[in-house]
C-alpha cells in the first residue's frame, strides 16, 4: 500500500492483484475500526464511542497519508456491501412486537419528533444557505436513529460517499455531547424516573446515546427510553419509501431519467426484524449469547463500513460545506430536546 501526503485518490499503479487490493482494504477498515475500539476504551473516548472514534481515525488517516488507492475496491466493498449487511443485522435490534403492545403512544411521539427534526433542518439550511444534502442527511440522522438512518437514506437521494460519512461523524459526535448533557442535567430536573426516560429516547440520536443517557434512570426508565427509540427505529422504513415517493417525483417533474434504486437491504432489515420479534427466542432458540454475539458482529461491521466512507472524506473540500449544517442541525437538536421535554 502507497501512501502520500494528498487529499486526491492516489495515481500510482495498483501492484496487487484483484483479490489481494480487495482482501486488503477490506482488512484495513477493520484494523482502523479496531483502533477506534482501541481509542474508545481511553477515558473520555470512552463516552465518544467506538464509531466515532474509528471515523475520526480514518479522516484523520486521509487528510495526512491521502487515499490509500492501491486498496480501494477492498474500501470500497466495506462502506457499500458490509454497510447494507450491517443495517440487515440491525433488524434484529427492533422488536416490533415491543413497539406496538407497549409503545403505541411513544410511537406518536416518534413520528411528531421525526417530522419536526427534519422540517426544520431543512428549513434552517435554506435560511442558512447551507449545503442541503449534508442537511438533509443530519435532520434524517437527528430524526431517527443516527448513522442507521443515515447510512439508509443516502443511496436513495444520491448522497456522496464524503457526505455521508461527514454526516454520521457529525451525528456520533453531537448525539455523544447531548448524551453527557442529559446525564449532567438529570438530577436537576423535575422529572420521575419514566418521565425522563421517554424525554431520552424520543430526543437523543443514537441507541447507544439513548442507553448512555437513559442509565441514570435506573432499569425502569432505561427500559422506557430504549422503547421510545425503538419507535423511532421502527419509523424509518415507512420513511424510507416516503423518500423514494419524493425523489421519483422530483425527477418526474425534473424531466430527468435519473432512477431510484430501490433500497432492498430494507427487505432484510424488515425480515430479521419480525423473525427477531415473532420467531427468534419463540418457535425458533435464540441463546442470548447468540443475539449478543450478532449485536456486536453488527457493530463492527457498522463501523468498519464507516472507515471505508470516512477514508473519502476530505476535510479541505468540506470545511466550509459541513459547517453551516452542523449549526442547524445543532440547533434543531437543541429546540428538539426542549420540544421533547414539555412533551412528555
Amino acid at each position: 500500500m502507497t501512501a502520500n501526503n494528498t487529499n486526491s485518490f492516489q495515481p500510482n499503479s495498483n501492484p496487487l492483484t484483484p483479490k489481494t487490493a480487495w482482501i486488503g482494504g477490506v482488512l484495513f477498515t477493520f484494523l482502523i475500526a479496531f483502533l477506534g475500539y482501541g481509542l474508545a476504551q481511553v477515558p473520555g473516548f470512552d463516552q465518544v464511542g467506538q464509531l466515532a472514534c474509528a471515523i475520526i481515525i480514518a479522516v484523520f488517516y486521509r487528510q495526512i497519508f491521502g487515499y490509500p488507492n492501491a486498496i480501494r475496491s477492498g474500501i470500497t466493498f466495506s462502506s457499500k456491501r458490509l454497510l447494507r449487511v450491517a443495517i440487515i443485522l440491525y433488524g434484529l435490534k427492533l422488536n416490533i412486537d415491543t413497539v406496538f403492545s407497549d409503545g403505541l403512544g411513544l410511537l406518536l411521539r416518534d413520528m411528531v419528533v421525526i417530522a419536526f427534526a427534519i422540517l426544520l433542518t431543512v428549513w434552517l439550511a435554506k435560511r442558512f444557505k447551507a449545503d442541503k444534502t449534508i442537511s438533509l442527511l443530519l435532520g434524517v440522522g437527528t430524526g431517527v436513529c443516527g448513522a442507521a438512518a443515515i447510512a439508509a437514506i443516502a443511496p436513495i437521494i444520491k448522497a456522496k460517499d464524503e457526505d455521508t460519512a461527514i454526516s454520521v461523524g457529525i451525528i456520533a459526535l453531537m448525539g455523544t455531547v447531548f448524551a453527557i448533557s442529559y446525564t449532567i442535567l438529570r438530577p436537576f430536573l423535575p422529572l420521575d424516573d419514566i418521565e425522563y426516560g421517554m424525554w431520552v429516547g424520543i430526543s437523543l440520536h443514537e441507541i447507544a446515546h439513548v442507553a448512555l443517557a437513559g442509565a441514570p434512570a435506573g432499569e425502569d426508565g432505561l427500559a422506557i427510553a430504549l422503547l421510545g427509540k425503538l419507535g423511532r427505529v421502527f419509523l424509518l422504513v415507512p420513511l424510507c419509501f416516503i423518500f423514494i415517493f419524493l425523489m421519483k417525483r422530483k425527477n418526474k417533474e425534473e424531466k430527468t431519467d435519473a432512477s431510484i434504486q430501490f433500497p432492498w437491504f430494507l427487505l432484510g432489515f424488515i425480515l430479521l426484524s419480525v423473525l427477531g420479534s415473532y420467531v427468534f427466542g419463540h418457535s425458533v432458540p435464540f441463546p442470548e449469547a447468540l443475539r449478543e454475539f450478532v449485536s456486536t458482529a453488527t457493530t463492527w461491521l457498522l463501523t468498519a463500513a464507516m472507515v471505508g466512507l470516512g477514508l473519502t472524506v476530505s476535510l479541505r473540500d468540506l470545511r466550509e460545506r459541513a459547517m453551516l449544517p452542523l449549526a442547524a442541525m445543532t440547533i434543531t437538536s437543541i429546540l428538539l430536546s426542549v420540544f421533547a421535554y414539555y412533551a412528555v
